[in-house]
């Protein structure tokens, strides 16, 4: 398109959450001139980033729409099993009906596949990908400025200032620029967990044969959550929540830690035969009561910071990205879509952020019974068919 665009929208952060919001708006919004900065210089290798991530279904679906999915990089989630280590649930219950545990099938919701797992590196470089590639074919429409960090954006009538070295005026400001909650700025809704999540990836006695397919495990132990997602490779990433005040994880060497987390994990999960060296990251909540300032959106990480207990921070921000594009491409009055934003992104959004926040607090109580009430509650998702269904529903493709 050789003619000026009418909408020109500014994307802070090429992160996955920004790289997907400009490719979609690329495509959504023909007439509209998209620029995407971000401070990363754009020779830097994202590809090899080895942080471990669970994407929904939705995610892996709007993927799929932008070209930018690798299905040879991702693992299918075909299963989540959910379990809590005793003691779980009421003594006697217990020795009637045994351990507790909550089992979200792939085959029983009739889909393919309930997520995937798979690197940071992998989910951004083939974002970026074709995100230069779009960039490329409508240099006159979409810009790319990496290298080039936002030092600040002001709110002007009908537009927003972005100052990136020099200062140019946009229709809108979407910050998609998140980062973790250690190093974040505060925001009107936060709480800090006094948890630390100490992140890594295990390999297991026999090998992948000796393991089940595609199942992601959660574990509810006394001092936090506990996860380990499946990995092509056959191991799995791991993501141990625990107490920062009285860690239990800091003082151990490598062979403590793969003993601890096979007193802790649910036999199906197998045996952990080695662990990775651990990363560690404090965790908490840290929210913005409103998406909208003016002119400017935040989505994602720099909407809401989430406690990784249901892996869905990624997800929520993804989804915050689609649904304003598809507003966007609904309704030209860009006033008028950011009045309606809060409305449309409240109910997913609130309620993924009360119910981490439950979750994430329930581990710090000292209530006696907060633990049997947490395992009646597994006991009871499971026998309630209707109830799990529509909970998977939820994880897969948020509050519709």
């Amino acid at each position: 398109m050789n003619e000026i665009a009418r909408l020109q929208i500014a994307v802070v952060g090429a992160g996955p959450v920004g790289l997907a919001l400009a490719l979609q708006a690329s495509r959504a919004l023909p007439e509209a001139g998209i620029t995407v900065f971000d401070a990363r210089p754009l020779d830097k290798d994202v590809s090899g980033d080895p942080r471990t991530l669970a994407l929904s279904l939705g995610s892996v679906q709007l993927l799929q729409r932008l070209g930018a999915w690798r299905a040879e990089h991702a693992q299918p989630i075909l299963e989540v099993h959910v379990s809590q280590q005793p003691p779980s649930i009421l003594p006697l219950l217990g020795d009637v009906f045994g351990e507790p545990e909550l089992r979200i099938r792939a085959i029983d919701e009739a889909v393919p596949l309930l997520g995937a797992v798979l690197s940071y590196g992998h989910i951004v470089a083939p974002l970026q990908q074709v995100w230069m590639a779009a960039a490329a074919a409508e240099p006159k429409r979409l810009h790319s400025r990496f290298g080039q960090p936002v030092a600040a954006l002001k709110n002007v009538a009908g537009g927003v200032d972005v100052d990136a070295g020099i200062v140019e005026r946009f229709d809108l400001a979407i910050v998609a620029e998140g980062g973790v909650f250690a190093e974040q700025a505060r925001k009107a809704v936060t709480h800090d967990y006094r948890q630390t999540a100490w992140v890594g990836t295990v390999q297991f006695e026999g090998g992948s044969a000796q393991r089940p397919n595609g199942v992601a495990f959660e574990r509810f132990t006394r001092h936090g959550p506990a996860a380990l997602l499946p990995l092509k490779s056959g191991g799995a990433g791991l993501v141990w929540c625990v107490p920062s005040d009285d860690d239990p994880v800091r003082e151990l060497n490598d062979a403590q830690r793969v003993t601890v987390l096979n007193s802790i994990f649910h036999p199906a999960v197998g045996r952990v035969a080695s662990i990775s060296p651990l990363k560690q990251f404090p965790l908490g909540l840290n929210a913005e009561r409103t998406l909208t300032n003016g002119r400017t959106v935040r989505i994602g990480n720099a909407a809401q910071t989430l406690h990784p207990v249901a892996g869905q921070g990624l997800n929520l921000g993804l989804r915050d990205a689609f649904e304003l594009v598809q507003s966007l491409s609904r309704n030209p009055d860009v006033a008028a879509v950011l009045r309606r934003l809060e409305w449309q992104r409240g109910p997913d959004r609130w309620a993924m952020i009360a119910a981490t926040d439950f979750l994430a607090r329930s581990f710090t109580w000292k209530l006696p019974g907060a633990g049997a009430a947490r395992g009646v509650g597994i006991a009871a998702l499971q026998l309630l068919g209707p109830v799990k269904s529509a909970l998977a529903r939820q994880m897969m493709f948020g509050s519709r």
